[in-house]
């Protein structure tokens, strides 16, 4: 089993950064030929998930269409004046699961893995953990 850390920088309040390189380097450091990576986020207003990452006008869509959904309002309960970025982290969630396979992801053609930042731009940690079949 291998687990790392890594910082990452987001530049906007609200932005999808793809992380597939980063999280491909961490398979191939650990060394594990066969099993599963997790990528997790430890953060309430940013989030992760798995979508295309061929065309960007598809991450564009995904970030307006959450605005849309949840906007930011001043009639939230909670006072810190970032609900929006709470529900919209859960609605991605905070953690995929990815299978390895002879030392690589397991991701179809078209996909990628992006972390999700709603109340940017700082610094966030992303843990990734690849752990061998039995």
């Amino acid at each position: 089993m291998a687990m790392i850390t890594v910082n990452v920088m987001t530049n906007r309040r609200k932005e999808m950064l793809d992380i597939t390189g980063v999280v491909r380097k961490a398979v191939a450091e650990s060394g594990i030929k066969d099993g599963l990576c997790v990528a997790f986020v430890p953060h309430t207003t940013a989030g992760i998930t798995i979508n295309e990452n061929a065309d960007p006008d598809v991450v564009r869509d995904l970030i307006a269409q959450l605005e849309k959904m949840v906007p930011a309002r001043r009639d939230f309960h909670h006072t810190e004046g970032n609900s929006d970025a709470h529900i919209q982290a859960s609605l991605m969630g905070s953690s995929i699961a990815v299978i390895v396979e002879k030392g690589k992801l397991a991701l179809g053609t078209w996909q990628g893995i992006y972390f999700c930042e709603f109340d940017g731009p700082r610094t966030r940690k992303l843990l990734i953990e690849v752990a061998r079949s039995k």
